[in-house]
């Protein structure tokens, strides 16, 4: 039978649901399509020569409107990935994100249908069977997860403490206390003491928590016999599990000891520890900057004596003071803005601009989209500013041309993307490799997946190492300034006017940037 694609359910009331079903049928089209019994093939057979997954249970994951099991969903993930020559680990981490997304989804609505049961009298019936039906469907839900998890009893013992904590689980529960009796022992004495913020190193501590789990299923420990190998309560490791928080370092090596690691375990799950450790103190010092700090206050807190071409990018570190790259300096004469509309580039890169003007270098502007950068065209030292949506060769070759290393001139452009395949390309790409001896820089801001998937000059960027980002969303975001520690920032939703800056030396400071 030739491949064939699969009729996809409408989800469309439960977008996170069709979000994960969708993703579900886009990976298995960049593994070829294989039929559902050439996944059941992959995932294989049990001990006793059965089926992990039949192929029946397969087709259902991807045509059933239901929420599937955790556990099949990650089986059928991990043999696709593989199929695919994708980074199995990687795949089922990210497809664990849209499944725990699609939970919260159900409960929500669910809760959402329990609250329609305040009507009219008239309504009673309706309601009512609306009730049953959302009931039914957190009880569904909950016993599809626990089945999954049926025979690794601790894990299960998780599972239902990390159901309790979830946010969407706490509203279920405060609106089941307004139609019957709260039962103290399930819900506590009230529901909300449950919800669990996400920490700033989710991915950090996940990947903790895996290397934990890799070495307590090996030596086949429960929580109960963990305590009794560390000298760390049972209760302790729990709710290092359950509330996303970074276990003690003295318990990691009274673990590892326990475990009889290797030097190479060990070492790797201290340095595990030590960057989650790290993330957690980045956003504590994140937490800790001022809301909002103007350009002539930030200004004043420049370092002394900074060099003619360093710029101002943001307000961070203890004391607190100005930071900014110097773009005489580095691998490459540049410096990247990057983050999704509306995080705050063009403010960001505006400042940069103006720090670069106070010291005296001259500019060319470069904004073919609405951007405040044009605002500052009329400013002394402005050798132009270029609203067009390309530029072409030689326009830009005229301005550059008159650039030494005494007398610089930078080019600060918004929105980059759009002139990402432009008649000038060439003389860009000339500018990154080259401009340092030239007395030439840019600055350049835009949208950080345009930026990252760039195959033209903007791809130049990111061999400048430093830069400031702005709410990434994408992992690989850090790499577009140079830092691997980025990925932490994924998902955690920013304050307005701070950001994640970066200038070459692996350290990544958070700071304000100045209006």
């Amino acid at each position: 039978m030739s491949a064939q694609l699969w009729t996809r359910p409408d989800l469309s009331r439960q977008p996170c649901l069709e979000r994960l079903n969708g993703d579900l049928h886009d990976l298995r089209l960049d593994a070829g399509l294989p039929s559902a019994r050439g996944i059941r093939d992959r995932i294989g057979k049990d001990a006793q020569g059965f089926w992990i997954v039949n192929h029946q249970a397969v087709l259902d994951v991807f045509q059933k409107t239901d929420l599937p099991p955790l556990g099949r969903v990650d089986l059928i993930v991990r043999a696709l990935a593989e199929i695919a020559r994708d980074d199995d680990d990687a795949v089922a981490d990210r497809f664990k994100e849209l499944w725990k997304l699609a939970v919260s989804e159900t409960v929500a609505q669910a809760h959402a249908s329990l609250q329609d049961d305040d009507t009219a009298p008239g309504e009673e019936a309706d309601n009512g069977t609306q009730g049953d039906a959302a009931l039914e469907s957190l009880k569904s839900l909950i016993i599809n997860a626990a089945q999954s998890l049926w025979d690794d009893k601790d894990a299960l013992r998780v599972f239902l403490s990390v159901v309790r904590r979830s946010e969407g689980f706490a509203r279920m529960a405060d609106a089941l206390e307004k139609h019957r009796p709260a039962n103290a022992t399930f819900y506590g004495v009230q529901s909300r003491e449950f919800e669990v913020a996400r920490s700033p190193a989710r991915r950090e501590l996940i990947a903790v928590h895996h290397c934990l789990e890799e070495h307590r299923r090996k030596h086949h420990w429960s929580f109960t016999e963990l305590e009794h190998q560390t000298g760390i309560t049972a209760d302790r490791w729990i709710r290092w599990y359950t509330h996303d928080e970074l276990p003690d370092r003295e318990a990691l090596i009274a673990f590892s000891n326990a475990a009889h690691l290797q030097l190479e375990d060990h070492t790797l799950l201290l340095g595990l520890w030590s960057t989650a450790r790290e993330a957690l103190e980045r956003q504590l010092r994140f937490d800790s900057l001022p809301s909002d700090i103007g350009f002539d206050e930030a200004w004043a807190m420049r370092p002394p004596a900074v060099p003619r071409l360093w710029a101002l990018a943001g307000v961070g570190g203890d004391p607190l003071s100005a930071h900014g790259p110097d773009l005489a300096a580095g691998s490459a004469p540049a410096f990247t803005i990057a983050g999704p509309a509306g995080s705050g580039r063009s403010t960001a890169l505006t400042t940069v601009a103006r720090s670069l003007l106070a010291g005296g270098t001259r500019l060319l502007l470069v904004a073919p989209r609405p951007s405040p950068l044009r605002e500052l065209a009329e400013r002394p030292s402005v050798l132009g500013c270029l609203v067009q949506d390309d530029i072409e060769r030689q326009e830009l070759e005229e301005v550059l041309d008159t650039a030494t290393r005494d007398d610089p001139v930078v080019v600060v452009m918004d929105d980059a993307e759009v002139l990402a395949d432009c008649g000038a390309s060439h003389v860009l790409r000339r500018l990154l490799q080259h401009g340092s001896s030239e007395g030439a820089a840019l600055v350049a801001a835009g949208d950080e997946r345009e930026i990252d998937h760039s195959m033209k000059w903007l791809s130049e960027l990111t061999k400048a190492r430093r830069g400031l980002l702005l709410a990434p969303q994408a992992y690989t975001s850090g790499k577009l300034i140079g830092s691997a520690s980025a990925t932490s920032l994924v998902g955690i939703s920013p304050a307005p006017g701070r950001g994640w800056l970066h200038l070459g030396d692996g350290g990544l400071m958070a700071v304000t940037v100045p209006r």
